[in-house]
């Protein structure tokens, strides 16, 4: 089953360097996956796997900011998979995708080592939350798979010394690093907050396969300048316009 091109909408990521297809009813990318993109240390030739891949925009936007990285993705839902392909296509980025349940990863993705694992799972409990309308926007939303599995089997995947990076609501913070204790080390957390009088609502969450530097809280990252919205125009701070329109760099550790 694909999308019909009518219910599709084409839309610019880093000022319009990646074009991605989207549905107009259903998951729909936003800055996010831009943010995770940014965070991932890639260098070129190096490996990277996505969980959770959906229309590709993460794994999109990190392949236009670093030429000659080896781009593989897994998306449970086929729809979504089918569409991640047709846009790394249309924007000429070389760019695996598998159609599997990554509690469930086909052989092929078992049997290879990744240097960065990369991912931007679903935010809310679903055993704590509502369940949405749109099935494909619910399981982007929630889903059904524990967030501990994401990260288990994130590291389970990456080459020693190898990255896991991952963007997650704040509230999920301790699960997160519960579960990233477990199987990895040097974890790093650099919070994100939409102004400076704003409580953080994002965090992205690094961490290495064989880590063994302390853990380090790193300053909030913050999007906008000023301490409210005062116009119709998006008042994104240097940093953070750099970031979403020319494939800049967020750093983890600073």
């Amino acid at each position: 089953m694909s999308f019909p091109d009518d219910q599709l909408t084409c839309d610019d990521f880093l000022g319009g360097r990646v074009r991605l297809y989207q549905p107009k009813h259903g998951y729909r990318a936003g800055v996010d996956p831009v943010l995770l993109a940014a965070a991932v240390p890639a260098i070129s030739g190096q490996r990277v796997l996505e969980f959770g891949c959906g229309s590709g925009p993460a794994s999109l936007c990190l392949g236009a900011r670093v030429a000659g990285l080896s781009l593989a993705g897994v998306e449970l839902q086929a729809e979504y998979a089918e569409l991640a392909q047709r846009n790394a296509a249309n924007n000429d980025t070389a760019f695996e995708v598998v159609n599997a349940d990554l509690r469930a990863l086909p052989a092929d993705i078992r049997n290879r080592q990744f240097d960065h694992v990369i991912m931007n799972p679903p935010y809310y409990d679903r055993s704590a939350s509502s369940k949405a309308l749109d099935d494909g926007r619910d399981t982007g939303r929630g889903g059904d798979t524990p967030l501990a599995d994401w990260i288990t089997i994130g590291a389970k995947r990456l080459a020693p010394k190898g990255y896991l990076t991952m963007i997650q609501r704040i509230d999920r913070l301790p699960e997160s690093l519960a579960a990233a204790h477990q199987c990895l080390g040097s974890l790093v957390v650099r919070p994100i907050a939409a102004r400076l009088n704003r409580e953080p609502s994002l965090f992205i969450l690094q961490a290495r396969k064989n880590g063994r530097a302390a853990f380090r809280l790193s300053p909030p990252f913050i999007m906008h300048d000023g301490l409210e919205h005062s116009s119709d125009r998006d008042d994104y701070n240097n940093m953070a316009t750099e970031i979403l329109r020319f494939s800049g760099t967020l750093p983890v550790t600073i």
